[in-house]
């Protein structure tokens, strides 16, 4: 239902999922600002804080609490309100439900419950900060926030570094803690480049561009880079990325120890294949054959 809030007479009731802005309160939608008016009830990350956003909306409506710490008992509640006909709008302190915030629990308790799910598509950090970095993004990756442990980092950054289809990869990142993450890509001599987003959408948004010493460099200019929230888009560079792995022993190793055993070259490819330890592909194989076949020969 596109156009309007689905009444309390249509049973079951419906769910909508709507974003809302991450700074600016003009970037909420006219259908974000229907919903919130008209649905019976809204699910609230932080009434306290969604209530200064809605007043200065002038939106007057029901929030209830569903937050991290009580959505999983909420969800119940709300479940119920929904079966009874009601509509509930569940939103956010900033940005789209269930993009490193609550929702999760709800929305799939509607689904079992095959309740209808809307979504009311609006701001969402990552997705901005990623559209103005000016990488390739024909593949990317959002990570959440930034770890905190220093062995949680490092394994990441292999995990990212090893990843074959992306290179670009989008966080969330607190002030206190922004120059802990800058400092770490430095120490790890990260080959990569940066795109730091804070205040996206208010009044004093700033960027920062360059490599993670670049980026220190301009946090340390801004002064008071300790305030305000942080969207972090990294872009590794193609020679830092583990680009194939390390074969202990080649292809013509392991395909000479299967002829041994009595194949040809033909089912030493296939033998080589179906052994789950095998990292190579079938052409790597193939090719290593022919390989071995021209040496014979000559």
């Amino acid at each position: 239902m596109d156009d309007a809030v689905q009444k309390q007479n249509d049973l079951p009731g419906c769910l909508y999922v709507v974003a809302t802005p991450i700074g600016n309160s003009a970037d909420l939608s006219p259908r974000g600002r229907k919903v919130l008016e008209e649905a019976d009830l809204i699910a609230a990350e932080d009434t306290r804080r969604s209530m200064v956003l809605l007043n200065k909306l002038g939106i007057r409506n029901r929030l209830v609490s569903n937050h991290k710490y009580n959505e999983h008992g909420k969800a119940k509640w709300f479940l119920q309100e929904m079966m009874a006909g009601k509509s509930v709008a569940i939103i956010t302190d900033a940005g789209t439900p269930c993009i490193s915030d609550p929702g999760n629990e709800l929305i799939r308790a509607a689904i079992d419950a095959e309740i209808k799910v809307v979504g009311i598509p609006g701001c969402c950090a990552a997705v901005n900060a990623l559209s103005v970095s000016g990488f390739d993004l024909r593949s990317f990756c959002f990570l959440g926030f930034f770890p905190r442990e220093n062995a949680e980092r490092m394994r990441l950054l292999d995990t990212m570094r090893r990843d074959q289809m992306t290179s670009v990869f989008a966080f969330y990142e607190s002030p206190l803690r922004i120059m802990e993450m800058i400092d770490f890509l430095i120490r790890e001599n990260a080959q990569c480049s940066l795109c730091v987003m804070n205040d996206m959408t208010k009044l004093h948004e700033m960027s920062f561009r360059g490599t993670p010493g670049q980026i220190r460099d301009q946090l340390l200019q801004k002064g008071n880079y300790d305030k305000g929230e942080y969207s972090v888009v990294l872009a590794l560079e193609d020679e830092y990325r583990y680009l194939r792995e390390e074969k202990l022993v080649s292809a013509e190793a392991l395909l000479v120890d299967a002829m041994v055993r009595g194949a040809d070259s033909k089912h030493a490819v296939q033998e080589v294949l179906a052994d789950r330890n095998n990292t190579y592909s079938k052409n790597e194989l193939k090719a290593a054959a022919i390989r071995l076949k021209t040496m014979f020969e000559a």
